[in-house]
């Protein structure tokens, strides 16, 4: 009965195990990012499902072999099976033939869509009829079958030959056609080595080419080998300063320096007319700046879009620019800790629906977006389970799997990852609105949510759908789930427009009445301050809060009479800062969509004292200084005079805040104006009450304002010294106490 049991049990066990999801047992995770650069658990887009190796090719079949090397001895075949392997790039043609260079042995191997051998190419009768071999080759193209004059022409294979410092154009049977030499040009250095490491091949049949010796960009030559100019240089990264310290140094330091001028291109691709091409670059810190800041900028980007005069068109409207990794510290795996700064980016491959991947060969891992520059997912990591790869060396899609190549010599190899369902789902939404089936897109989109809840860009993918069929309302709403707030201020504006034309009536007569009240409570006041100004006797409360209306206007008369004539209290100035601590409550609750996407806002304590705490330090440092530099005014004095100068912080942040929410993200700076506005009167205010409080002159006031200054910043250092020591004495105590309590 017990081995019946154990038996039952260990049955259990294994079914348990086997049917658990894929996502259980895959050897990396994938991940989205949030707008505050937080890694998000994703659902597989990709899981791995084979892994080609020489043995699954058949190469190490001697026999096999033996057919592609008919002069080789069995000797010569068995060591070249012992060889090492140096695959350095992967291609995908038409028909789903996988192509590899393997630069240690100086071929390119060819295989079927089931990645079986299908050639081999080493040894070929050059131009003029000798044999000739390949020496380091590093990069190739295949170009499609296409239409010429109505006859169709099959593609070619291109071949980076690095070592012998040209192109070779093979057939789609492996038989050479021409080469192409290294360009010559007025414009190029002909001192300098010609190294083509990568090319690709367009419609016309023009060659761009990425020569690692090269700084001036992409080489675009014909077919006949003739150079027609350089297209997306790089701009060098030197800082004004090192400029300015340039002129200054010798021809030999500045060779040395290796920002001094653009490092080359390491890659390229092809997508229709647009031409992709990734970069590392030596001075990490251009890039680590541009995700830090969420740059839109192309200036220092790893990876580049262009078009064939050269343009950087690509789009980057996602949270971050599209650079691979944002955490430079992990991200979602701790493992990856150790690969400090941004990602090394050394392939790009276009996939289906205009979606295109790179590579990060320090981390391993695949960075996907869309047309938009939003990450779709990203996925990949090192080790030793099945879809680990040890060192990303180039990445293509074959038709929806993708096939990733593993540079480590140990390795030999690439990996199949196959499109998963959700992956399906992803691109069919992606895919519907390219075609503008909106309608279907929505609930693609939606069935994407319904499996990943934290994906931003699906909420996105519905708002532009929402946008299309002109239903603006629903789209804000979506863009408002995603933070999108360039998208949300297009569509806004449709809204708004939308208002107007229906209420325009309205906005004369809001505007109207709202000019008329102000007007009537302006005469008000004047003509309050100015009886005042004519009586003598006990001001009332009233009377003491509409004197700031005055002040804020006539500083110098306004001040003085505040001190001097008794026009203020301290009960009016303590009205003046309740109110100034509820204004910087309603800015953070009230600011509109565009200025606080993520609805982040302080609490009533927090706008207390973020307003509080440097008010009271102002008015303690500059009561400690006057003291002793014959100020005139004492705490009262200068504490009316500070309160009452806040009056243009309500005047200003109140209307800037309920105008936040009928702006657009471009209208945002007028709103910040008007609330900068506000902080500058703030500032002159105080100077000139301090001045006229103390009876100085503005000389002494400018020193005392600057002493004041430097006065609060070491009461703040005094303070937080004596709360840090207060608390590691209670510490102190609390232990000995715990001790004490312990033995006794």
């Amino acid at each position: 009965m017990k081995k019946t049991t154990s038996i039952l049990c260990i049955v259990f066990v294994v079914v348990l195990l086997l049917s658990l999801p894929i996502s259980a047992a895959t050897s990396y995770y994938t991940y989205t990012y949030s707008i505050s650069g937080t890694a998000l658990r994703s659902p597989h887009a990709y899981t791995p499902e084979t892994e080609v190796d020489m043995d699954y090719m058949g190469l190490t079949n001697i026999d096999t072999l033996a057919g592609f090397y008919p002069n080789k001895t069995q000797k010569e075949l068995e060591d070249l099976m012992k060889a090492k392997i140096g695959f350095v790039d992967l291609e995908v043609d038409e028909n789903n033939n996988v192509y590899m260079v393997d630069k240690d042995n100086n071929r390119v191997i060819i295989l079927d869509p089931y990645y079986k051998v299908k050639n081999v190419i080493h040894t070929f009768d050059n131009a003029n009829g000798n044999s000739d071999t390949f020496k380091s080759p590093e990069g190739i193209f295949v170009s499609d079958t296409k239409i010429v004059n109505g006859v169709s022409v099959s593609g070619k294979i291109y071949v980076c030959d690095t070592g012998n410092a040209r192109i070779l154009v093979f057939d789609m049977d492996g038989n050479f056609v021409k080469e192409i030499g290294k360009p010559k040009s007025e414009l190029l250095d002909a001192s300098s080595d010609y190294m083509p490491v990568a090319v690709a091949v367009d419609r016309y049949d023009r060659l761009y080419v990425v020569n690692s010796n090269s700084n001036g960009g992409i080489e675009v030559i014909t077919e006949d080998g003739e150079f027609t100019g350089y297209i997306g240089a790089q701009k060098s990264s030197l800082t004004l300063w090192e400029r300015i310290w340039r002129r200054f140094q010798t021809e030999e330091q500045k060779l040395n320096n290796s920002k001094e001028t653009a490092p080359p291109f390491n890659n390229i691709t092809l997508a229709g007319d647009f031409v992709y091409v990734t970069i590392v670059l030596e001075d990490t810190s251009a890039v680590s700046n541009a995700i830090q800041t969420k740059s839109k900028s192309g200036d220092f980007a790893p990876v580049r879009m262009l078009n064939a005069a050269g343009s950087e068109l690509m789009r980057r409207n996602g949270f971050y620019p599209p650079s691979g990794e944002v955490d430079f510290f992990g991200a979602i795996n701790s493992e990856d800790a150790k690969y400090v700064g941004p990602s090394k980016i050394v392939d790009v491959a276009v996939g289906p629906e205009d979606t295109w991947s790179i590579i990060d060969q320090q981390r391993s891992k695949v960075f996907t977006y869309d047309f938009d520059g939003n990450l779709l997912f990203a996925f990949g990591d090192k080790g030793e389970l099945l879809g680990n790869i040890e060192k990303a060396e180039a990445v293509v899609y074959q038709g929806n799997d993708m096939l990733l190549l593993d540079g480590d010599p140990d390795a030999a190899s690439f990996t199949v990852y196959e499109r998963t369902e959700y992956g399906d789902v992803l691109m069919r939404a992606i895919e519907n609105q390219n075609n503008r089936r909106y309608d279907m897109a929505i609930n693609d989109w939606q069935e994407v949510i319904k499996r990943n809840s934290n994906f931003d860009a699906a909420y996105i993918g519905i708002g532009n759908a929402y946008y299309r069929i002109n239903e603006y309302d629903k789209a804000v709403e979506q863009y408002k789930n995603a933070y999108d707030v360039t998208n949300y201020s297009t569509t806004y504006t449709e809204l708004r427009q939308q208002w107007i034309s229906n209420y325009l009536w309205t906005i004369p007569v809001i505007v109207f009445v709202l000019c008329f009240a102000l007007s009537k409570f302006m005469k008000y006041t004047k003509r309050v301050n100015k009886e005042v100004s004519t009586t003598t006797g006990k001001r009332t409360y009233v009377q003491e809060l509409l004197f700031v209306f005055h002040l804020i206007v006539h500083p110098f008369d306004g001040f003085w009479d505040l001190k001097h004539e008794k026009r203020g209290s301290v009960r009016a100035g303590s009205t003046i800062l309740a109110v100034a601590i509820l204004v910087f409550y309603y800015q953070s609750v009230g600011a509109g969509y565009v200025s606080n996407p993520q609805g982040n806002y302080l609490s009533f304590f927090e706008a207390l004292t973020s307003l509080c705490v440097p008010l009271a330090l102002f008015m303690i440092a500059n009561w400690c200084l006057t003291t002793l530099f014959d100020g005139e005014g004492n705490f009262k004095d200068i504490y009316i005079a500070c309160t009452y100068s806040l009056m243009p912080l309500i005047l200003t942040i109140v209307p800037a805040t309920l105008a936040s929410n009928f702006v657009v993200e471009s209208e945002l700076k007028t709103v910040s104006l008007i609330t900068g506005i506000g902080f500058v009167w703030l500032g002159i205010l105080l100077f000139f009450g301090m001045m006229v409080t103390h009876d100085y002159s503005i000389g002494k006031n400018v020193v005392i304002t600057i002493s004041t200054i430097v006065g609060m910043i070491c009461i703040m250092f005094i303070a937080i010294l004596f709360t840090t020591l207060l608390g590691k004495l209670v510490s102190f105590v609390t232990n000995i106490v715990t001790e004490l309590r312990y033995r006794m």
